[in-house]
């Protein structure tokens, strides 16, 4: 793992295409609520994504969507196999940009996703998101905080696509 990247790998047993809708459709279920994994604070709104290329990333914290905070755009959405998102942290200033990509590999009885968040070494040392922490110990856990929500993310697929026996 180089000091600029963090990815994670897990299997789901469903398609590459139910994986993807899973993973954009279902955004909100699967991934994790508190201060810890959303962009509202205490405040935790609707996460979802617009599903094509240019679409947002954003938490909505109102039915109308009016008071929202844009996580990034979209810059490929290919369903089935491939997604690449923007990623700004709140403590992000203008211009401040990492990035996601999303694999859907078909594995034998399912999919395998990894997920790469890239681009850090574009943020200074000392930069808030970081913690404080040097730049393996930072990229050391950004993966596991993706880990968790990979986690959160097979669990749902696996009880909400699966086939049933």
């Amino acid at each position: 793992m180089s000091a600029d990247r963090a990815r994670v790998t897990t299997f789901v047993a469903v398609s590459p295409l139910d994986a993807f809708e899973v993973f954009t459709q279902e955004t909100d279920l699967w991934w994790k609520k508190g201060p810890r994994f959303r962009f509202g604070g205490a405040h935790n709104g609707v996460l979802r994504f617009e599903g094509r290329a240019g679409g947002r990333l954003f938490e909505s914290f109102d039915d109308a969507g009016e008071s929202a905070f844009e996580v990034g755009r979209v810059l490929v959405w290919e369903p089935g196999a491939r997604l690449v998102f923007e990623w700004r942290a709140r403590a992000f200033v203008p211009g401040e940009i990492t990035e996601v990509e999303v694999r859907f590999e078909e594995a034998s009885g399912g999919t395998r996703v990894t997920l790469e968040h890239r681009g850090w070494d574009a943020l200074s040392p000392t930069h808030p998101v970081r913690h404080g922490q040097d730049g393996p110990a930072f990229i050391a856990s950004t993966g596991m905080w993706w880990g968790e929500l990979a986690t959160s993310f097979r669990l749902h697929a696996t009880r909400t696509r699966a086939p049933r026996d």
